[in-house]
């Protein structure tokens, strides 16, 4: 009894730690990539502008015209970029679906050489490729994971994407604003509230991905605060020259 008690529980230890992320569902990359380029383009933007003029009505301006400009655009690119895949995926599966309809066998044969190609013995791989070909549906599932490494039941949305980049650019691109429209006159507090928002992004997503935190977020505030810098220095020597 104590054994099969001891295996039960390691059963149940295995089944309960042994999980994985979600890193097909579409969201993630363009939702930590839309934050992070609004953070790091409106920061770079409203200093490049602040470095060329003493206009605090300008820099607003810009920081505004920039979250709305960039968070459209990265909605736009998303949905399209995704779309496209998609419909590149569905147009791969639509030909392995003629083709199972078409020669059953040779895909049943074909299905049988990629698990005998795994080690599966032969009378086996063909045992099992025969009862897998059964369900046209399963079939096709098998050989797209098979063939084109692909799960036909989770292929990204384009308007999770879409929506995902609009929203986590405006909200990272709002950040370098936000202490304007609280009353701010000059550019300093915005650089501040935007590198901590770099940092905050960058440890987060570092919890998502389980590396370092605090790599994660001095990667990204090293990063955004590089191309601030840079931009306020051209701001400042095309305000000079103008």
């Amino acid at each position: 009894m104590a054994i099969i008690d001891t295996e039960a529980a390691l059963h149940v230890a295995h089944r309960d730690n042994h999980t994985h992320r979600d890193v097909n569902g579409g969201w993630l990359r363009p939702a930590v990539f839309g934050a992070m380029d609004g953070l790091v383009s409106n920061l770079a933007l409203m200093t490049g502008v602040a470095g060329g003029t003493a206009g605090r009505e300008a820099v607003v301006v810009a920081g505004l015209a920039g979250l709305a400009a960039g968070a459209f655009s990265m909605a736009a690119g998303e949905y399209t970029s995704v779309a496209s895949q998609r419909e590149l995926v569905e147009a791969e599966l639509d030909v392995e679906r003629r083709e199972l309809r078409k020669h059953p066998k040779d895909e049943e044969k074909e299905l049988a050489a990629l698990y005998e190609a795994r080690g599966v013995e032969s009378k086996l791989a063909r045992e099992v490729a025969r009862q897998l070909s059964h369900d046209p549906e399963q079939a096709l599932e098998i050989h797209a994971r098979e063939e084109l490494g692909i799960d036909p039941g989770d292929l990204p949305s384009p308007t999770v994407a879409a929506v995902s980049s609009f929203g986590s650019f405006a909200l990272g691109a709002l950040l370098p604003v936000l202490p304007y429209l609280l009353g701010a006159g000059t550019l300093w507090p915005a650089v501040l509230v935007a590198l901590l928002g770099l940092f905050a992004c960058g440890a987060l997503v570092a919890k998502v991905t389980a590396r370092s935190w605090w790599f994660s977020g001095l990667r990204q505030l090293a990063l955004g605060g590089a191309a601030a810098g840079v931009t306020y220095a051209l701001g400042t020597l095309f305000g000079a020259a103008v």
